[in-house]
């Protein structure tokens, strides 16, 4: 069978991850071909929320057509033949999983906390009480001010498409912009699409698109927190498949 030859060939496949809950998610994960379906699941739920009792992988060829189910967690990915750019499909069955509703990527469904300006007035602990306080005391405060080429000289090695890790934290990602932002502030900023869902938006920042990328996986830093360089995507399954 094809299985069999594909678990005598190369040890890795890499596949185009889909959700059926997100549908801006998509992701190209590297799996190993011994790895049993129920492994596959596993190192999926970390990336995308959706437990394993609750989900279904369907694989699909680079042509779109619906090769199989991978219906038997015991069997080896490699069973299944799967290609480099071959797509693994989530589809959640869970109608209470943290994917479902639309929340993860639609901000607006999610029910904010509001205050009244009469009532937050009255608060003595709010950040415009210490602003107001802190600029009476020091009127030269609120004088300081970014000049539009902050850190400029900072981007001169940064490019879009360069791989690249985030300062602290160690996440790592592809830049996806570099220059002004006006709606973050003065000076240059550099857009990174992070390898997992760790970013606070997809690219759209306060109205404005700087860049595209799947919901949670964007983020707006300054330059000194980029490093540029050979930071590929960490694979958590790494140690274990080698």
């Amino acid at each position: 069978m094809g299985s069999h030859l594909q678990l005598q060939g190369d040890d890795f496949v890499l596949l185009r991850v889909t959700h059926s809950n997100i549908k801006s998610f998509s992701s190209e994960v590297r799996f190993s071909l011994q790895m049993t379906v129920e492994a596959v699941k596993e190192k999926l739920w970390k990336k995308t929320g959706t437990s394993i009792n609750a989900m279904c992988l369907e694989l699909y060829d680079d042509m779109g057509t619906k090769l199989s189910d991978l219906s038997d967690n015991l069997r080896p990915l490699g069973f299944y033949s799967p290609q480099d750019r071959y797509r693994l499909h989530i589809v959640d069955l869970d109608p209470s999983s943290v994917t479902s509703g639309g929340w993860l990527e639609d901000t607006s469904l999610v029910e904010k906390y509001k205050i009244s300006d009469e009532a937050y007035n009255k608060r003595d602990d709010t950040f415009r009480k210490f602003k107001g306080k802190f600029a009476h005391q020091d009127p030269s405060a609120h004088e300081i001010k970014i000049s539009d080429n902050y850190m400029e000289d900072l981007c001169a090695n940064i490019k879009v498409g360069d791989r690249c890790q985030i300062e602290p934290g160690e996440k790592r990602g592809i830049v996806k912009f570099v220059g002004g932002a006006e709606t973050l502030g003065p000076g240059f900023w550099v857009g990174v699409q992070y390898d997992e869902p760790l970013g606070k938006h997809d690219g759209m920042v306060k109205g404005k698109r700087y860049f595209d990328c799947p919901a949670l996986h964007g983020v707006m830093v300054r330059p000194d927190k980029v490093k540029v360089g050979d930071y590929p995507e960490r694979d958590p399954f790494e140690e274990e498949e080698i």
